[in-house]
């Protein structure tokens, strides 16, 4: 399989982890670009359900290597956890799991910071509170550890440093302060696990690339989290487009061969923000039920709605979409009507794309086209052929009104429900 980039086309959860699951076969190494714990892919095999936050989901393929780029936010003890969960279930990450010694660590200081200023601020912006902002923020400002300063025997000294800093601010806030020996000592341990997975990942992947092996750089978050590209300030801290691969992993753009954008047949965001095709009707939460939409690492119900064919334009322009891989489309076989938005409506005037303020967004009312249902079951179609043609008709559509081909159909959770049309 060629050198490929998978994104998440909408506000994320849109079974980016099922469908890296599914092409991981066709790869040498998966890598993650970026993003933190605060994302959750869910892989279904067989009766087995795995939840992963930061290991990429290739781990579940025997003998595929991972890797955990320059690009993440990485917090040791939840990456631990999720190692030792993954060692519980018989999958083993030694000699498997690589992780950038460039990577941007994430401390206990980071979520209370993180939990005290979405308390504090003027306006609610729905983070998780895994520290995840507070840890981009220090990198920009080039105060950050990185994973590799685990493996400095200054890191004890180091990590303490950062807990006074943060317990000034927190004590100028009137929050409750951390424990600082505490935190050192749960720290210097974790290093000592990590150690043996943390090395130069950006010498693994070109050479590698050099030797003919295949990547699949693997995204988490959506398009319209995208720090530069998404809903502003209702994003994610990270470049989640198909550009923050070549910097979230080392490996240059001209090594790239294609694009897939993964993207439900219907719409759903978490978290704050404006949301125009959010149903809040008995729709909505047929939505919800039918497709089992809350949060994999955070429980919280997603928000859900029609398609939006101006998001899937614009995230298809923004990373270059080659391929959609479509999922959940038998969420929709109970409805008889089914609406796709075709543009907006705002200030009297008409828009085909988004604008940059997420208040003029929020003031956008959807232009809708109508498309009948089929109103039959699509869960055991194995062959793109017999599925109903309305339901055909449908996909298609999506994809003429996108322009991006399909690659990808999914009418399922598991493995098996996955149609493979052009990949």
């Amino acid at each position: 399989m060629a050198n490929t980039v998978l994104i998440g086309a909408q506000w994320g959860d849109e079974g980016k982890g099922k469908v890296i699951d599914v092409l991981s076969n066709k790869v040498d190494i998966v890598a993650r670009f970026q993003g933190g714990n605060n994302a959750g892919h869910t892989v279904k095999i067989g009766d087995e359900k795995y939840v992963l936050h930061l290991v990429p989901s290739g781990i579940l393929h025997k003998g595929k290597k991972c890797i955990i780029g320059n690009g993440l936010v990485v917090d040791p003890i939840g990456l631990l956890s999720e190692m030792d969960e993954l060692k519980e279930k018989g999958i083993d990450c030694k000699g498997r799991l690589f992780i950038s010694d460039r990577a941007t660590l994430v401390c206990p200081y980071h979520k209370a910071l993180d939990a005290f200023r979405e308390s504090g601020r003027g306006r609610k912006i729905g983070t998780t509170k895994r520290g995840i902002g507070p840890a981009y923020g220090d990198k920009i400002i080039r105060t950050a550890l990185r994973m590799g300063d685990m493996l400095d025997k200054s890191f004890a000294k180091e990590l303490g440093a950062r807990i006074d800093c943060a317990n000034a601010q927190l004590k100028a806030g009137g929050a409750q302060l951390l424990n600082k020996a505490s935190i050192i000592k749960e720290y210097t341990k974790a290093a000592k696990r990590l150690a043996p997975y943390i090395t130069d990942t950006i010498t693994i992947l070109n050479n590698a690339e050099r030797k003919g092996k295949s990547i699949l750089f693997e995204g988490a978050q959506g398009t319209m989290l995208d720090i530069d590209f998404g809903t502003y300030p209702y994003v994610t801290s990270s470049n989640a487009t198909s550009g923050g691969a070549c910097t979230g992993t080392g490996v240059p753009p001209n090594r790239i061969d294609q694009v897939i954008g993964v993207i439900k047949c219907y719409t759903t965001r978490v978290g704050e923000g404006p949301f125009p095709t959010e149903l809040l009707d008995a729709t909505g939460e047929q939505l919800r039920t039918e497709g089992g939409e809350f949060g994999a690492t955070t429980g919280r119900p997603r928000r859900c709605g029609w398609f939006d064919a101006v998001v899937a334009r614009y995230s298809a322009m923004i990373s270059g979409v080659d391929y959609w891989a479509m999922t959940k489309l038998d969420v929709l076989d109970n409805q008889k009507t089914i609406k796709v938005c075709v543009a907006y409506q705002c200030d009297g005037k008409r828009l085909d794309t988004i604008p940059a303020s997420s208040a003029m967004l929020a003031r956008c009312k959807p232009i809708y086209k109508s498309i009948a249902g089929w109103n039959t079951s699509t869960k055991e179609v194995t062959r793109y052929k017999d599925l109903p043609p309305k339901a055909k008709k449908y996909v298609e559509y999506l994809c003429k009104i996108t322009g991006v081909k399909l690659g990808i159909l999914s009418v399922g959770a598991k493995r098996e429900s996955t149609l493979r049309i052009a990949l």
